[in-house]
């Protein structure tokens, strides 16, 4: 298909695991990608960038193409030196085939990677893993129901008082103005971007 077309641009909404290999095949044909799969490693994202560097085309990767997501995570990095308990909440549908999402844990790194948070260990573990996940102390906590869309949380802590900061995706036609946004940027600059925040200069 890509030799009839010959696109200016490939979008990807898979996942990690066959979005490498669509990838690796459009950028040896010269095609710009932009890429909205879940869950890549530390791994993968060097081997696209590799990618992007050896074929001289753009990649663009983005947990989230929603503007209010990313705006969720510049108050949170923004509020994140000033407390030192933090939990990150976040809600999709039945059938999404992984957790956390992946702009959970693009929050979770963020947010953790250069500072340790404290986590509350109780005594007694009453059932297996309620605290969530754990990474520097933030604990993520991920829950698959229907009804559910894409929702994240961020909640703070400190003594006496929270801080939450909630986006919540209720219609997919949220995505589209992010993902025009990429798809006209990806084909000016060359090699790796990773968040839509750096598209937009955030």
């Amino acid at each position: 298909m890509l030799e009839q077309t010959k696109p200016a641009v490939m979008v990807d909404f898979t996942n990690s695991a066959v979005a490498m290999d669509a990838a690796a095949k459009a950028a040896s044909r010269n095609i710009n990608i932009v890429m909205g799969a879940s869950g890549f490693s530390e791994d993968q994202l060097q081997q696209l960038e590799v990618m992007a560097n050896n074929n001289g085309v753009g990649i663009i990767v983005a947990p989230n193409f929603a503007l209010g997501a990313i705006v969720l995570k510049k108050l949170a990095e923004q509020a994140a030196p000033y407390f030192d308990y933090v939990d990150i909440v976040e809600s999709h549908h039945e059938a999404k085939i992984d957790s956390p999402s992946g702009f959970a844990l693009n929050l979770m790194h963020s947010l953790g990677d250069n500072k340790q948070f404290t986590r509350n260990q109780p005594e007694k573990e009453n059932l297996a893993n309620t605290r969530g996940g754990d990474h520097n102390g933030i604990s993520v906590h991920s829950i698959r129901m229907p009804g559910k869309s894409a929702h994240h949380e961020v909640i703070f802590g400190a003594a006496g008082q929270t801080v939450s900061i909630r986006h919540d995706t209720l219609d997919r036609s949220c995505y589209m103005p992010g993902v025009v946004r990429c798809i006209r940027d990806v084909v000016t600059r060359p090699g790796l971007v990773i968040g839509l925040e750096n598209v937009l200069g955030l």
